[in-house]
């Protein structure tokens, strides 16, 4: 099996985020607000929000419905917009970073109220290009844009409230990463086409890209399945007997799959690849904490993250602190300053998430909240 090896901070990634170690450095946390800074090594999280994808589909669903009926570019153009608009919320502050995390996603992502935005949204558009004979297609049109949107975020693991508000679960299917260039890259070709062309050929070489971005799609989710009974047979051969497995693909590809299993104590983290000649994973063993979740995990922080990550969480104490690591984002990087946790009388309690979306992880002290970087390494291999 190809060596494994692990990267410094310096470059490495979390799962839909880049990190970047700073000696000095100044980030905001959850997208707005909260300016922080950081001691020396620790680590600032780049946002990276696909919006650049998000735009693409919009535009490619916006121009494919409308058709000819109305200049592609007015197509292509609201389609952009409706496609970024449920990504909004990233600018709503709910007050700390955990909060921030585990409610984007929510009701600007939720298929009942985009849906209910949709005619209001198309009477606008219609009424504004004076095209109020097409506002039922306008309609449709723009819809759609709304809805692919989630439906598409659903597909990666961070979790996406779809059926508010009816119901507040986190849907995740973990086949694709949050960047992947084989979905994007034909939907920008198609619309260009449609834009450049200004023909028929042009709305062909369109819906060829949404059908072959479709099928990346269903790819994904062929290939997880495949990782995934690679995964089960690999931990029943090593005598793992796990509680939950979550398999996710390595950053922008959907061959080299990131493996975590968990059981009441340690959690396993492996690395498959489709192009390995032998399917042997070699699974790394990690304490999960066990005594401090018996002890906290029903602190209403821990098991908002408990929840939102289905279970995926570690707890780790240091310096008087507790941390929350959701382990579906990355790997944790080893600070070497982090000192024995402090168990004298009342010792404060912090915790902190480290999550995809939020910039700084979040701590509670003596009450208050205070903000907190923490890095995620990954796992990278040669092919």
């Amino acid at each position: 099996m190809p060596a494994i090896r692990q990267r410094d901070c310096n470059g490495a990634y979390a799962h839909g985020a880049v990190v970047r170690c700073a000696p000095n450095a100044t980030a905001r946390s959850g997208g707005k607000g909260h300016t922080l800074r950081l001691p020396a090594g620790r680590c600032v999280k780049l946002p990276a929000m696909d919006s650049l994808t998000q735009i693409a589909l919009g535009s490619a669903v916006s121009v494919a419905v409308m058709g000819r009926r109305t200049a592609v570019w007015k197509a292509a153009l609201w389609g952009a917009v409706a496609g970024t608009l449920p990504d909004m919320d990233a600018f709503i502050d709910h007050g700390n970073a955990i909060l921030n995390m585990t409610l984007h996603r929510a009701e600007s992502h939720a298929l009942f109220y985009l849906t209910l935005a949709a005619p209001p949204l198309a009477w606008g558009v219609s009424r504004l290009h004076g095209e109020g004979a097409l506002f039922k297609r306008w309609w449709l049109a723009l819809w759609l844009v709304l809805i692919t949107h989630p439906l598409l975020d659903a597909m990666t693991v961070y979790g996406t409230q779809l059926l508010l508000p009816f119901t507040n679960y986190p849907f995740g299917v973990g086949s694709v990463f949050i960047i992947d260039p084989l979905y994007t890259v034909p939907l920008i070709v198609g619309v260009v086409a449609a834009l450049r062309l200004q023909s028929a050929r042009g709305l062909r070489w369109n819906a060829a890209a949404l059908v072959l971005s479709t099928l990346y799609l269903g790819w994904s989710v062929l290939a997880q399945q495949q990782a995934t009974g690679v995964a089960r047979s690999s931990l029943q051969a090593e005598g793992i007997t796990a509680n939950a497995l979550l398999v996710t693909p390595a950053p922008f590809n959907t061959l080299l799959w990131r493996l975590v299993a968990t059981t009441p104590t340690q959690y396993f983290e492996g690395h498959y690849s489709l192009l390995d000649v032998s399917p042997r994973i070699t699974w790394t063993a990690h304490d999960r904490g066990a005594e401090l979740i018996t002890l906290h995990g029903q602190d209403p922080p821990v098991a908002r993250i408990a929840a939102f990550s289905h279970g995926f969480f570690r707890l780790s104490e240091a310096g008087g602190r507790l941390f929350v690591t959701d382990l579906r984002m990355g790997q944790e990087c080893t600070h070497p300053q982090k000192r024995a946790a402090r168990r004298g009388d009342g010792p404060a309690l912090a915790v902190a998430a480290h999550v995809g979306r939020a910039a700084a992880a979040t701590a509670v002290r003596a009450g208050g909240w205070a903000g907190r970087h923490y890095c995620f390494d990954s796992w990278w291999r040669r092919w």
